[in-house]
């Protein structure tokens, strides 16, 4: 588990996240003060629709904040230009690959984009960033494949080597398990888990499957319609937090086994 000592990574103060249309502005969520340190897998769970994508896309500067603060290893996230904000952190959506005819190979290597030259010449330390990233993530053996032959869970991995091969102290995944079965959904986020273990990067990943990251996260981010709380899991259980993410007509947590069932 972590400490509270760690260096700092990304912290937020007073963030309120939303959407503005012309005049209008709609909050999703306010009064949000996070802390991820060094070294943590943190997991962001909630129902659906609650805004766990809008407040990735906020830490990311996809999309801006309405109020607050979001600082990346202490500089401030409105400062960082595009190329600076891609040497800091890594994004891992769920949008398809643009181009599929991609060898494994050369979607990895487009982590390091931030680095190269104009002409994206990869130079001999470019090479072993990105060969040591596919060996993290075991997937040397499709290498030469193109994206267009790989399964779902396949591909799921090349997007993670390609967020290490970018060399940064904070990746972001939005959902890294859709549309996997039970095995590979498990599989992914162990595979977190181990690279959090090996690097000593953060990584922060949104998820429904919050039994699976109840068990393997450092901490979990539970975001309700009244607050976003983070803490390890199993003071998130203590203090009662994952009762609150489903009306428990029908969902219940039981703190016995630390995972959710269907109220009989």
């Amino acid at each position: 588990m972590s400490n509270n000592n760690q260096h700092i990574v990304l912290k937020t103060q007073d963030l309120a996240i939303g959407y503005k249309h012309k005049k209008v502005e709609t909050v999703v969520s306010k009064n949000i003060n996070i802390e991820l340190h060094k070294g943590e897998l943190i997991g962001l769970v909630g129902a659906n629709g609650i805004g766990k994508s809008t407040l990735l896309r906020t830490l990311t500067k996809v999309q801006p904040m309405l109020l607050g603060e979001v600082s990346i290893n202490n500089i401030s996230l409105d400062t960082f230009n595009n190329i600076d904000l891609a040497k800091s952190l890594s994004l891992v959506l769920t949008e398809q690959v643009a181009s599929k005819n991609m060898s494994v190979f050369e979607l990895v290597a487009l982590g390091r984009q931030p680095y190269t030259n104009w002409v994206g010449s990869l130079t001999a330390n470019d090479l072993s960033i990105v060969n040591k990233a596919i060996s993290q993530t075991t997937i040397e053996s499709l290498k030469h494949k193109r994206c267009f032959e790989l399964s779902d869970g396949q591909l799921q991995k090349v997007m993670i080597a390609r967020a290490l091969a970018q060399d940064t102290d904070l990746i972001i995944l939005d959902e890294p398990t859709t549309h996997l079965d039970m095995y590979h959904k498990a599989y992914i986020l162990k595979l977190l888990q181990k690279l959090t273990r090996d690097t000593n990067k953060t990584i922060l990943f949104s998820s429904h499957e919050i039994d699976l990251s109840i068990q393997l996260c450092d901490k979990l981010m539970v975001m309700t319609e009244s607050n976003v709380i983070i803490d390890t899991p199993e003071n998130h259980i203590k203090q009662g937090n994952f009762k609150s993410l489903f009306p428990e007509d029908l969902i219940i947590f039981d703190s016995e086994t630390k995972s959710f069932r269907v109220n009989k």
